[in-house]
């Protein structure tokens, strides 16, 4: 009997081992060798609703991600900032965000790269309250006012900070005030809590439309984007860390083949079919307006996902020039690990 106890124990002890073993395999999806275990991606979008993040949520409407064999979850933050430490946390493996994250994070011992680049200009607007129009006309201006960002350490910051070092300021000569995007934004322009401020579209169509706000630098265009900040600012990207890159290729170049698509059918169909294709609460300043937005903007979109390295290296000028986590340290930065392009190149 002692016998047949003891053989029991350790056939039970193998069968829990081996359950448990097969549990792990079944978390961690291809790091454990199981095909396909890696197709449900969670990306992170820094303001699903703002068009400059468009190609993420049109992705997903026009059915590229499921095509691709994708179970794709998109989730949103207000700002770059929070989407980027929501990334870095490992609670998401993708972020779509402004590019010039992957260079401050690089200089933080951390390795993070565009797998898609989608636009070459910000898309972002310096916007100024209309009563404050005839005081703030350029950036010179900026001093001891009140400029509203998504949030610090997003890049609507960095390119506040920037446009005010060509002036000769500092962030001190001004204060930083997090507006957030959408309603909490105009909301801060309409009750004075900012005097001017970075942001995109929708908004900027609503606040021009209801001529509470005036345009004050428009980098939607790449002739606005080079006269603001000297060339091209790689901004809309989808991003990822290197770590997860080098151990899902597969899952990575699915992503590229469904964003790739879609950059190219923002090509070929008008303003008004694309705005038709996106949820219709994203029109909450109404349908018509929703397409002048888009139409103000998907001039930004490239059509096949690359960087343009010089856009790249401007990035990295800029941010040399005043950000405390990359100023003197551009040397040490090597760009070829902020980017690549051999997923689009294949989706092509």
């Amino acid at each position: 009997m002692r016998t047949r106890s003891i053989v029991c124990a350790v056939l039970a002890a193998a069968l829990t081992l081996t359950a448990a073993a097969g549990c792990r395999d079944s978390r961690t999806g291809d790091q454990a060798g199981a095909a396909g275990a890696d197709d449900h991606v969670s990306i992170m979008v820094g303001g699903i609703d703002k068009v400059i993040y468009l190609p993420a949520k049109l992705t997903d409407q026009l059915g590229y991600f499921k095509q691709e064999g994708l179970d794709v979850k998109l989730l949103t933050e207000p700002a770059g900032a929070q989407a980027e430490n929501v990334l870095i946390s490992g609670d998401v493996q993708g972020v779509v965000g402004f590019y010039d994250h992957t260079i401050d994070l690089q200089t933080k011992h951390k390795c993070v790269e565009s797998v898609v680049q989608m636009a070459d200009v910000p898309g972002e607007v310096e916007m100024v309250a209309s009563d404050k129009a005839g005081q703030i006309r350029s950036p010179k201006d900026f001093r001891g006012r009140k400029m509203g960002v998504t949030s610090p350490g997003s890049s609507t910051d960095f390119l506040t900070q920037y446009l005010a070092s060509k002036q000769g300021l500092t962030a001190a000569d001004y204060t930083t005030v997090k507006a957030g995007a959408g309603q909490t934004f105009i909301a801060a322009m309409e009750n004075g809590g900012i005097d001017a401020g970075m942001t995109t579209d929708p908004t900027v169509a609503q606040l021009v439309s209801t001529g509470k706000g005036k345009v004050l630098l428009d980098m939607r265009t790449e002739q606005g984007t080079r006269a603001a900040l000297g060339g091209l600012y790689p901004s809309s990207s989808l991003y990822m860390d290197c770590a997860y890159v080098k151990a899902h290729p597969q899952t990575v170049q699915k992503l590229a083949n469904a964003m790739v698509k879609t950059l190219k059918w923002i090509h070929a169909h008008s303003a008004e079919q694309i705005a038709a294709k996106m949820p219709a609460d994203y029109a909450n300043g109404g349908k018509q307006l929703y397409v002048q937005s888009v139409k103000s903007t998907i001039g930004m979109f490239n059509s096949d996902g690359r960087m343009d390295p010089s856009a790249a290296r401007n990035s990295l000028k800029v941010l040399g020039s005043f950000s405390p986590n990359v100023k003197g340290k551009q040397d040490t930065v090597d760009l070829s690990k902020t980017y690549t392009t051999q997923f689009v190149d294949k989706a092509k």
